[in-house]
């Protein structure tokens, strides 16, 4: 993200092929339809933007629905047609781009359009199928669709051509899936009905009973199951971490493939694409098993595509390994990995790096007892994401440069996302532990309008500056934006001389941190306790 930049940031990314439940909390409501809707113009006038979605729907001499799920329906069809001809835009533009970040930036746009209408088409077929699909499901998709044009226009911005790839890019896609999203919840509220989305046994119904047995049998068990080894060994199959994630998308193995990569430094940059689904790394710790890779912005690349490991696959799993980026600190946004994998789970794995280390980029994520080192925005996307029992070392900036741990980039009120550290520690590491309170530190500050992020029963080292937050530029967004503390303790957790914005709360009831919980935030009920691995399913 750009240090203390004033432009905005923007995100987005990824795809879902089986509908799961989640529950989330919004701080907006959704009108109540008039007592009578008989022209497409009325219902238009519910949603946030009018004009795109009078304009479009009339354009197609649209029947005006009779009731709110089919008038959801059609705007979610409008949205996808539109998506479509701008992604056929895209690939005409691209023999324009006549130097490397016009074409950095286009290549961005290509596959973040690619997602989207994944994103769309996931969310028209859970619409129209009789299968366990529910809103909770398309407000997590249209949330990711919305996000990963957010994160075109954030790459443009990146490489400073925002005049040559926005206009033909834009196509009023952005518009009409935030109409759906706020169709959508309204559709929510009105159910006003949550699930946690778990089974009898505690785990989650999207978690396999072989999945189960793989994190209840610990790494040992994991890796004799490894049917793919990456080795840096003379007589290794795989060499490569990449090779093996290809040949598991390849394979016709059913179900999950384990990958096990074995004790070394692996120099490579890494992607799992949106249909190479149910893939887990295994490392033989975060100590031994490394990927490491030094791209960055002031290199050359976006911060989307700076990232060591990049994630898109569904139900992406990762276990003591570590993912680095050492491009240092001088050379501005550098992400050591960036998921937008729904329902994805890294346990015991560190992410190293300094500005921009954590990419949470888009959907249902899960980090349990992980490692985070950084200085700027350390942990920052807009997806749905739960830290629990994590360890967040904040590392030494640039001479001049404070610390942010967080930068939400929640853009639509409705989209279901936020950040979330709930049982962790935040604490300086040892080269910032000499500088004392020479460099400030604050919890997170807002990237988007509204920014959401929740740390609750935390420990918070002395580090942490008495004002908690940070703003952006001025007082962008503190209206909007919804961070909140609770039951925090350590010398940076007094809430006294905390930042007085309107967006900023001092949560004092159980009820409303609840919420924010594995079991509420994501995806329910996420372990059992006889796995051994220390959690909380609530507070």
């Amino acid at each position: 993200m750009p240090y203390y930049s004033s432009s905005n940031k923007f995100l987005f990314i990824i795809s879902i092929l089986i509908p799961f439940i989640t529950c989330t909390f919004s701080e907006t409501q959704f009108p109540e339809d008039p007592p009578i809707l008989d022209d497409i113009n009325q219902w238009c006038d519910t949603v946030p933007h009018p004009e795109p979605c009078k304009f479009f729907m009339t354009e197609q001499k649209l029947k005006p629905p009779k009731e709110k799920t089919e008038f959801r329906k059609m705007i979610v069809e409008v949205a996808l047609q539109r998506a479509i001809h701008a992604q056929s835009h895209i690939w005409g533009w691209g023999i324009r781009c006549d130097d490397h970040k016009k074409r950095a930036a286009w290549a961005d746009c290509v596959r973040l359009y690619d997602h989207t209408i994944i994103q769309l088409n996931y969310t028209l077929n859970g619409l129209t199928s009789n299968s366990s699909f529910t809103d909770f499901d398309a407000q997590t998709w249209l949330s990711a669709a919305l996000t990963n044009l957010e994160t075109c226009l954030g790459g443009s911005e990146d490489m400073n051509v925002t005049t040559f790839i926005w206009p033909h890019v834009s196509y009023n896609v952005s518009d009409l899936i935030s109409n759906s999203l706020a169709v959508n919840e309204g559709l929510i509220q009105a159910d006003n009905s949550t699930s946690d989305n778990s089974t009898t046994d505690g785990y989650p119904s999207w978690l396999s009973h072989h999945d189960r047995r793989l994190l209840l049998g610990g790494r040992s068990l994991a890796v004799k199951k490894a049917m793919f080894v990456v080795s840096r060994g003379p007589s290794a199959r795989y060499k490569t971490i990449q090779s093996a994630i290809d040949a598991a998308a390849r394979s016709n193995v059913r179900g999950r493939k384990v990958i096990h990569v074995k004790r070394g430094v692996y120099r490579e940059n890494i992607y799992v694409g949106p249909y190479n689904n149910d893939i887990t790394l295994i490392g033989d710790g975060i100590r031994k098993t490394v990927i490491t890779g030094s791209r960055s912005v002031r290199s050359g690349y976006t911060t989307y595509n700076s990232a060591t490991a990049g994630v898109d696959g569904l139900r992406f799993i990762a276990r003591d390994i570590s993912f680095r980026n050492t491009a240092g600190p001088e050379n501005g946004q550098a992400v050591a990995l960036r998921s937008g994998s729904d329902l994805s789970v890294f346990y015991k794995c560190a992410f190293y790096g300094y500005q921009d280390t954590l990419f949470v980029h888009s959907q249902r994520q899960f980090y349990k007892m992980c490692y985070i080192f950084g200085t700027i925005d350390i942990i920052f996307g807009n997806a749905a994401a739960v830290f629990q029992n994590c360890m967040i070392y904040v590392r030494k900036p640039i001479w001049g440069q404070a610390n942010v741990i967080t930068a939400q980039g929640r853009a639509d009120p409705n989209q279901n996302t936020g950040i979330v550290i709930h049982s962790s520690r935040i604490m300086a590491d040892k080269d910032l532990v000499p500088m004392g309170r020479s460099v400030v530190t604050y919890l997170g500050r807002p990237w988007q309008e509204y920014s959401r992020t929740i740390i609750m029963k935390t420990y918070i080292g002395p580090l942490v500056d008495s004002a908690g937050w940070m703003p952006w530029n001025g007082d962008r967004f503190l209206n909007t934006l919804y961070y909140a503390e609770y039951a925090n303790f350590g010398p940076g957790s007094d809430v006294r001389r905390r930042v007085n914005w309107p967006g900023f709360h001092v949560i004092k009831s159980p009820n409303v941190a609840t919420l924010y919980t594995v079991g509420h935030f994501i995806a329910g009920r996420t372990w059992l306790p006889t796995t051994g691995i220390p959690f909380s399913l609530g507070l």
